[in-house]
């Protein structure tokens, strides 16, 4: 599997509707939304712009209506953009021809649906090279290819297999592995697991976040759930009406969100399976509390380990770099204060977590 390139989305819009040219030089103006609407024009995607790093999780999250599906289908090229552009690996999508972009989606871009969308009179290992037989491979190479792609997605031995013999689950490791078989540098993810169990849906995330270790794909990732956003993206950004409204890593999003907005989906986030010691120690260290002993950490250290060394020392918690220098230092009230959610009082660190339901967050 080849190492993905850099994708770039430039001032993209969008807009469905009378005279979307019109539309967007207004919009640009600085027009409302809503005004269009009332005129019977639907700006979808306002002004988007962000690149993705080879090898990163991109996650784009936001409620329903505001414009992430959209944005995800003109980054392939099955929308195409009012106003903008899209790259990847150095080439303009937004300007090839109709046979030259298929050519595209065919061998660098790959798309994974919210619902399957296997073919049920298919075998397992039909529906995971059916790409390879678009782009025309033979089939003996494009069934090895398929066999290879379902072992690293967990179904190795149900190649023979019709879906509907296979759980939700395991059908969408079907439509994961279709799309890792053609060696696609990128591969874009629309609500993929938004329509599994619970308990399914985190062994997705986790089958996804193995596979990204070794594959190192560019992906990009819709999503209305933040807590999956945040697992698994290693940048975010955030959608409201048609705009991005922040991009950032995980952290930024929850310590320091760009408005009202943002810091109303992550209030009810549980922040000790976000943080991690870079987030909350402190640069400035004292004499004394260099001196640190066996119990330290680093600046990856999740919170929750540092909960448990803070336990069982005295003293702060240094934190080491890669040459065992000390960066910093995490103090216990530190940790109680990250706790707490600014509406109720900080707790302990060892005080038990609600697990309760998120709390639905109003409709913009």
């Amino acid at each position: 599997m080849s190492v993905s390139s850099r994708l770039e989305a430039r001032h993209l819009f969008k807009v469905f509707g009378r005279r979307p040219d019109e539309a967007v030089e207004r919009l640009r103006r600085g027009a409302d939304r809503e005004d269009l609407r009332a005129e019977g024009t639907t700006a979808a995607v306002i002004d988007a712009s962000f690149t993705v790093e080879p090898g990163q999780i991109f996650v784009v999250m936001g409620l329903s209506g505001s414009g992430k599906s959209t944005l995800l289908r003109m980054l392939n090229g099955l929308l195409e953009p009012t106003a903008g552009t899209v790259s990847f690996d150095g080439q303009d999508l937004t300007a090839l021809s109709d046979r030259e972009l298929r050519e595209v989606r065919s061998k660098k871009i790959s798309m994974v649906f919210q619902h399957f969308a296997l073919f049920p009179h298919r075998s397992v290992r039909e529906n995971a090279a059916y790409g390879l037989e678009v782009q025309g491979v033979p089939r003996a190479e494009r069934e090895r290819r398929a066999d290879e792609a379902l072992a690293l997605c967990g179904l190795a031995g149900w190649e023979n297999s019709w879906p509907d013999e296979l759980s939700g689950g395991m059908q969408q490791r079907v439509g994961l592995a279709r799309a890792l078989a053609t060696d696609a540098d990128l591969l874009l993810m629309d609500e993929s697991f938004s329509a599994l169990d619970p308990l399914i849906r985190r062994d997705m995330q986790d089958q996804l976040l193995q596979l990204q270790k070794t594959l190192k794909k560019t992906i990009v990732f819709i999503t209305h759930d933040l807590n999956e956003a945040m697992r698994l993206g290693d940048r975010i950004a955030v959608m409201r009406a048609g705009r991005i409204v922040q991009i950032g890593t995980a952290e930024d999003i929850l310590l320091r969100p760009a408005d009202d907005y943002v810091a109303s989906f992550t209030q009810d986030v549980d922040r000790s399976r976000v943080l991690t010691a870079e987030a909350v120690m402190d640069r400035e260290v004292r004499g004394d509390e260099a001196d640190c002993g066996c119990d330290t950490a680093t600046p990856q250290t999740p919170f929750t380990e540092l909960c448990a060394l803070s336990a069982r020392i005295p003293h702060p918690v240094a934190v080491l770099d890669e040459n065992r220098e000390v960066v910093g230092v995490v103090r216990r009230q530190r940790l109680v204060g990250f706790l707490g959610d600014g509406e109720t009082t900080p707790v302990s660190c060892d005080a038990p977590r609600d697990k309760g339901g998120e709390k639905e967050v109003a409709r913009a």
